[in-house]
This record gives structure tokens, sequence and C-alpha cells, in this order.
């Protein structure tokens, strides 16, 4: 799919809820565009003494149900457009989850893995630099995304601090729990999705022990493979850039995840507790009960959809499944856990750090569970009967569900029909 395309596709989702639900013409008019995209050059000193540009946004897409959310990713590929689609989905994601927030997002278009660690941290501090007016506690809260993580919020929120004078760390989420970060973020993207799956897993048909293969094996892959195996399901495939190993009697996940702390791919466990190498376009055709795609964009799309044998597919990555693809799928009775739903315990668990920060009072691991684990439910059975009642998809019944939400805020601004009554 071309960049320019982008939003374009993520607005299809939109114009499919809108068939949906009675909603005013004003609502879809501005959800259709973003508020507001910067633009800028950062220009850092490198280590051997040269300057060195590097081009970044910050995109607020609409900020009606409050202050702007959504993470920063530092990527070679990072294009404006690809900005605003992530920002928009962040829009839907936060209504669905009913949290008091607009969709944000924010990149820089470079390759971390290239820089010094002096050099990131000049690269991290320059975009709060730069954004300091755009971004704040109660405007936009920027996160980590793509390539960015704990340490690099901290730099950006220091640097926030240092620009007003004050600390401020309500600025930013998924810091250091030591620089105000909250228990439980590192995996709440992962556990979310858990939940989500549990307490679905009767209505979706799925019992016993299942059988469940991962692409991208990050962050979030690493979680949701520790979540599942520690139920006694079996992990039979995953994949990173690396490639991808299987085992049809399930792989060793503290084989997985040793390798990966130690900075090797998860092939090099092939040949070692029955794990075989496998090339990694085929974990999408792999035989499981349950696929979770958590790595990047489009990777299922319509040229591999109809390879699927999972029953389920649980998007912890963001539009892992291309709107063609969703239709075969669909066409196949292949539940689809959408991103905006299954990988929101992410944006939930951020949401709690902002107002842990705001309030300076700290919650236990425990309770941050309790809480994730209630919202991911309620809204995941709301979503499920509103999926049943309409005969749609999870996918334009999650949508829907956040439309509501969203043309509420926007309709109590007043619309057409109020102005010209």
């Amino acid at each position: 799919m071309s960049q320019g395309n982008l939003l374009d596709s993520a607005l299809s989702r939109l114009d499919e809820a809108a068939k949906h639900i009675n909603v005013d013409p004003d609502v879809i008019e501005k959800l259709k565009y973003a508020r507001e995209t910067t633009k800028v050059r950062l220009m850092i000193r490198m280590d051997d003494g040269s300057r060195k540009s590097f081009l970044a946004w910050r995109c607020r897409y609409d900020d009606t149900r409050g202050p702007t959310k959504g993470g920063i990713r530092f990527h070679p590929d990072a294009t404006v457009e690809e900005v605003e689609m992530l920002a928009f989905w962040m829009t839907f994601k936060c209504a669905v989850m009913n949290l008091p927030y607009g969709g944000g997002k924010g990149a820089v278009q470079v390759d971390p893995r290239q820089l010094s660690k002096a050099e990131l941290e000049r690269l991290s501090r320059s975009y709060m630099q730069a954004f300091s007016r755009i971004i704040g506690p109660d405007r936009d809260i920027p996160a980590p995304d793509v390539y960015t993580n704990a340490m690099i919020m901290g730099w950006m929120a220091d640097e926030y601090s240092e620009i007003v004078g004050q600390a401020s760390p309500a600025v930013i989420t998924g810091k250091p729990i030591a620089l105000g970060g909250s228990l439980g973020r590192g995996d709440a993207t992962a556990r979310g999705g858990y939940y989500l799956v549990r307490h679905l897993s009767g209505d979706l048909g799925l019992k016993g022990k299942l059988r469940i293969a991962i692409q991208g094996f990050g962050n979030a892959g690493q979680h949701i493979a520790s979540l599942f195996a520690a139920d006694g399901h079996s992990i039979v495939a995953v994949s990173d850039s690396g490639g991808a190993v299987a085992a049809a009697g399930g792989l060793d996940v503290e084989a997985l995840l040793a390798a990966k702390a130690e900075g090797h791919s998860v092939v090099t466990t092939a040949g070692r507790h029955g794990h075989e190498a496998i090339a990694a376009d085929e974990i999408v055709g792999a035989d499981c009960d349950i696929l979770v795609p958590a790595a990047l964009e489009n990777m299922i799309h319509e040229h591999n959809a109809a390879t699927v044998k999972a029953r389920l597919v649980l998007e912890l990555a963001n539009g892992p499944v291309t709107p063609e693809a969703d239709a075969i799928l669909a066409s196949r009775d292949v539940v689809v856990l959408p991103d905006i739903l299954a990988n929101a315990g992410g944006v939930t668990v951020s949401y709690f750090e902002w107002v842990q920060n705001k309030q300076g009072y700290y919650w236990e691991l425990e309770e941050i569970h309790t809480k994730l684990r209630t919202i991911m439910e309620r809204e995941g059975r709301a979503i499920r009967e509103l999926s049943v009642s309409r005969g749609i998809t999870m996918r334009t019944a999650a949508y829907v569900h956040a439309l509501s939400r969203l043309a509420e805020a926007i309709e109590a601004h007043g619309t057409q029909s109020y102005f010209i009554s």
C-alpha cells in the first residue's frame, strides 16, 4: 500500500462504521482530517563533531474528548502519512476504552540503531525542544512506540521540565518507574489482549488448551507468549526480524526469551528444544487456534489472508490486517479482535500513569491489573454484543462503539441541525 493511501485506508473503517449508526455529517467531516500536524527538522551534534538533521512530526488528530495521546516512534521509514494514520487510530482507540483523550502520534525519521547512546539522548531532547509548545500534560501526552523506550521518555520528560521550569511527570507516559512511571506498564499491551481473549473465549468457541502463533517477538509478543504459556497454552510458532521457529508440540518460551535477552533472533534456538526454523512469512499460515500479529502494519494482506488457519486473530500490532484481508478473513469466519480494542491495554495503563502523576499517588500492581481487566472486559463485552446484535465484524463493532462516543462529544458543541433550527 502506498504511503499516500495509508490514511485513506484507515478512514475506510470510519466510513464502514458510519453505515451502522445515525451520526450527523458534521461528525464525519471533523474526523476525516487531522486537527494539526507539525513538521520540523531536528539538528543535533553527532559524536564526530558533525551536525546532522532528522525529519520529525507530531500530529494532534482530534481533541474533542480530551488532550491528545499517542506514542513517538523512531524509524527510518516514518512518514507524515503514517503519523496521521496512527493518530487517527489513537483517536478511536481512546474512545473505545472511554478514556478522556483524543488521538495523537509522533515520529522521527531515523534508524536509532545507527546512533550512539549520547546521540540518541540529544535527538530525544531535541524532539522535546522542538515540540514543547505542542506537547503538554493537559494538551498532548506522548508515550513510547517503535524503537523508543522508557529511558527515551525519561529524557523527554526531563527536557520538558527544564523548559517549563518545574517538574512535570504527567507530560509523558511510559517513563521509568523511578521517574514517575506506572507499575504494570511494561506488559500492559499484551496483558490487555490476554484479558480480552480470556473473557471472550467462551463466546468465540475457544476451549481447552490452545495453540498460539505470534508474529513479532518484541515487547508485546514476548509478554503475550509468557502470559498464555503460564496458563498452559502452547506457543507453536514465533517470528522476529531474523526469521521464525515452530514446534507442533509447543516451543520452549523460556529459551526464546533468553535468546532475545541476549540480543539474538528466535532463529538461534532452531535445532534445540525441538524448535524448527521456518520462513518468517509462514507464520501467518501456521497451524494454530490464535494468530497474534504483534509486528508492524499490513502484515496480513490480500495475498496471504487465505492461508490463515487460526480461528481468532488478536491484533497486538497497529493495523496488521489490511481492509482487503479483513474481508477475506470475515468470509472464512475468522474472528479478528481489532487493534483499537485488542492492544488498548497500553494506552489504558498510560492513562493510569497520567492519573497517578496528576494526583501524586501511586497504585500497587494488583490494583492496576484489576482496573485494566475491568475496562478490557467491559469494553470487549460491549463490542462483542454489538457485533452479534448488528451482524457485523468485531472491527466494525469497535469503530461503531467508538464513533458513538466521539459523535456524542462532537455533537455537544452543536451541529448544523442545531444552528439552523
